[in-house]
């Protein structure tokens, strides 16, 4: 049993990374949209790095249970267009993201093997 969380926590920890990298490449791909191919090309960098750690982290643990990490990208993608696209944040927005947070929550416990 403690051997099955070490494992679902690692994978857990990178699906966490990935979904940085990805949501990070996003904001360059939405920064680069007036034609900075500098920021669109960083942009694609990240996005495939996100990919790529996301493909490892499918090794420690179940679907079910790590592809659900991944929406912690909309918390992140918020939290940067708040602070460096200068977005605004609504209440709908805040709950959504107080939804999402606790759907991960209640995932990140894993399966009941």
């Amino acid at each position: 049993m403690i051997k099955s969380i070490m494992k679902n926590r690692k994978g857990i920890l990178l699906m966490l990374i990935s979904a940085a990298f990805a949501c990070f490449g996003q904001l360059l791909w939405k920064i680069g949209a007036d034609g900075s191919i500098l920021y669109l090309l960083v942009g694609f960098v990240l996005y495939g790095l996100g990919g790529l750690v996301m493909l490892y982290a499918f090794r420690f643990g179940s679907l079910s249970v790590l592809q659900p990490m991944l929406s912690i990208s909309y918390v992140l993608s918020i939290f940067l267009g708040a602070t460096i696209l200068n977005e605004s944040v609504s209440l709908m927005k805040i709950i959504g993201v107080a939804v999402i947070m606790i759907g991960v929550i209640f995932v990140a416990g894993g399966d009941s093997e």
